[in-house]
């Protein structure tokens, strides 16, 4: 019979895994409990980082629909449920791995499908949602300026043209006004 306190603590992490659009398994041996803290902190408000026994884990991703993860689950682990956008928290925990040897990313879950530390790590490449929106915002404006450009273009080239043709008949005028004085 299960203890009331390892079905609380596997619901809860079924739970967690049901509401993160991502989740990034690592392993933290040889962290101390200010290091992990300091790991917390710089995840921010969006990512939660949970400490677990692998089995516990292991029947919480089933209970969630989460399969491919039992091949992470060795070792001491813990996981990282990411709500929102999952670019600000890989930076986060590939800029802490590079300074504290103990931290190793083992993969993770996003959209459905088990991602390498590859795949982790070319997550945590990308620009933030912001800075993608932003560049998507000028290159669209870019291309509204030129396009605005190239329908204005015609209508300036008329007035150019008009304007060269009311130049040449004053000075045509003018030259027929000096040849009969």
């Amino acid at each position: 019979m299960a203890r009331p306190d390892k079905v609380a603590a596997v619901e809860e992490i079924a739970e967690n895994f049901r509401g993160a659009s991502a989740s990034v398994v690592t392993e933290y041996r040889g962290l101390t409990m200010s290091q992990l803290t300091t790991l917390r902190r710089s995840l921010g408000d969006g990512a939660t980082y949970r400490v677990a026994k692998n089995t516990l884990v292991k029947r919480a991703a089933q209970k969630a629909g989460i399969e491919g993860l039992d091949d992470l689950l060795v070792g001491p682990t813990a996981i990282t449920f990411i709500q929102g956008e999952p670019v600000e928290a890989a930076k986060a925990l590939r800029e802490f791995a590079k300074t504290n040897q103990g931290l190793v990313i083992k993969g993770g879950f996003m959209d459905g499908r088990p991602l390498t530390v590859d795949e982790v790590n070319r997550l945590a490449d990308l620009e933030s949602r912001e800075v993608l929106l932003a560049k998507l915002a000028g290159a669209m404006k870019g291309t509204m300026a030129r396009a605005a450009g190239l329908f204005a273009a015609p209508a300036s080239q008329v007035a150019r043209l008009a304007q060269a043709l009311a130049d040449k008949r004053a000075a045509e005028e003018g030259g027929d006004a000096a040849t009969e004085a």
